[in-house]
């Protein structure tokens, strides 16, 4: 409802200032996560500014600052009340501990703190990009976006890329479970947990890592070395367009990477030459509306978010970009699919908040 003694320059003052209170919030969170803040007052019980700062390795007086906003804001407890700063305790609030020091991401929102904020402390190089229709590449947004990424989407593959999306292609599960050395091509793979899942899920196959970001290959490799896959799974700083590899897969698999692609034309290209005719390319990429309307639902929002400082920048760095950002709604990825000369594009029955699922056959 509107208020009518609030004028339209209020109106948008006073949400803007509440933003702010928010994005205040998000920021310390994050810092609370790169610093290891939450682990650590997790496995002190409470604490003092000065023993959580001993425990995490940080400044006692910059530790101190952090966990006043915390608590003052609701995000994290005061266990033991004092006038003196230095002697008050801190708690993780009763019933939130799992989420707070989540690293399977199986209560991702920490993860998802972690990657959009990376994204928005490009925002001056992004707005060089607004000016000069440049982009970004994806390692210019570091670690941050890297981990939060991978750790944001990971419990997804570990239970439910075997359990429920192969399945929903019932001849290719069938494929990957009976055929020895069944091969997979994950295009984009992020810190490799995609890769991991097939192999967890399929005894069998063998995965090929590929994409052209060397700390990606590096995280990745070791994430499915640790897993004990790393004879079937590997990564390589290769592109999936690479002749030799024509014809050598019986999936190709590509995760929340489409959009982000320069030529998605001539990646999902490749893709179709990497499995061969009348071949599998499997695309899960975001749930958006079909057609552009507003008010935009939180999720959409969250997405445009992302697509500014992150996905955009990313599909913009390239020559002749298609710059497709992360609303890439159903006719613009049929119409990318259509130009790379795919027989069949069709939607797989799954159910999910946030993403669609794409068969396409070569």
């Amino acid at each position: 409802m509107v208020d009518a003694d609030v004028s339209p320059a209020d109106a948008i003052s006073n949400r803007l200032f509440s933003a702010l209170v928010e994005t205040v919030d998000v920021a310390s969170t994050f810092l609370g996560v790169k610093l290891g803040l939450y682990q650590a007052l997790a496995t002190l019980g409470s604490a003092t500014s000065s023993r959580l700062a001993g425990q995490a390795g940080t400044n006692e007086r910059y530790t101190r600052e952090w966990l006043e906003h915390q608590a003052g804001t609701g995000l994290i407890d005061v266990a033991t009340p004092s006038d003196d700063g230095l002697l008050r305790e801190y708690r993780l609030l009763p019933g939130t501990e799992a989420v707070m020091t989540d690293t399977t991401g199986e209560l991702p929102i920490l993860h998802f703190v972690r990657s959009l904020t990376s994204s928005i402390l490009a925002a001056p190089q992004v707005a060089e990009c607004f000016r000069t229709g440049k982009g970004l590449p994806f390692g210019h947004f570091g670690e941050d976006m890297r981990i939060g990424q991978a750790l944001g989407n990971r419990w997804g593959f570990m239970t439910e890329l075997g359990p429920g999306w192969i399945p929903a292609m019932p001849d290719i599960h069938e494929k990957l479970l009976s055929t020895a050395g069944a091969r997979i091509a994950d295009i984009g793979f992020g810190e490799g947990w995609s890769s991991i899942a097939f192999a967890n899920a399929y005894p069998h196959v063998k995965v090929d890592g590929l994409e052209l970001d060397e700390a990606s290959v590096r995280a990745a490799q070791a994430n499915a070395d640790k897993a004990g896959v790393g004879d079937r799974v590997r990564f390589h700083m290769r592109d999936a367009a690479d002749p030799e590899l024509a014809g050598q897969y019986d999936l190709a698999f590509a995760f929340e990477c489409v959009h982000d692609m320069a030529n998605p034309v001539a990646v999902l290209g490749a893709m179709r030459r990497l499995v061969g005719t009348g071949g599998t390319v499997l695309i899960v990429d975001e749930k958006v509306s079909d057609t552009y309307a507003t008010p935009l639902d939180d999720v959409e929002r969250l997405f445009y978010g992302f697509s500014i400082f992150h996905c955009l920048p990313g599909s913009m760095d390239g020559e002749q970009p298609a710059g497709t950002g992360t609303i890439m709604r159903q006719s613009i990825f049929r119409d990318y699919a259509h130009q790379a000369g795919y027989t069949a594009v069709d939607l797989l029955p799954i159910e999910n908040d946030f993403f669609r699922f794409y068969r396409m056959t070569a």
